[in-house]
């Protein structure tokens, strides 16, 4: 299963490591380095509510990590049912 994480950008749910808010102070550090790494997938800034990171690189999304983390979540419950 897929997570949509706005615009075209989209990434295999079981991939997903962390998602985290733009807002948090924690994260920035992580950000700077992933950037340097070339990890980091460019979108304007302005739209920025979020990142998610995956094993190979850290996608910005314009969604934000609450609504992210209920998409991952609800993706967990449709398997267990299955």
């Amino acid at each position: 299963m897929y997570i949509h994480l706005g615009g075209d950008q989209v990434v295999r749910a079981r991939d997903v490591i962390a998602i985290l808010d733009h807002q948090s102070m924690d994260s920035r550090s992580f950000l700077e380095s992933s950037k340097q790494a070339g990890r980091l997938v460019d979108i304007p800034d302005d739209e920025v509510k979020s990142y998610v990171v995956t094993p190979h690189r850290v996608y910005p999304s314009p969604i934000s990590s609450v609504t992210l983390m209920r998409r991952a979540r609800q993706i967990r419950v449709f398997h267990k049912n299955k």
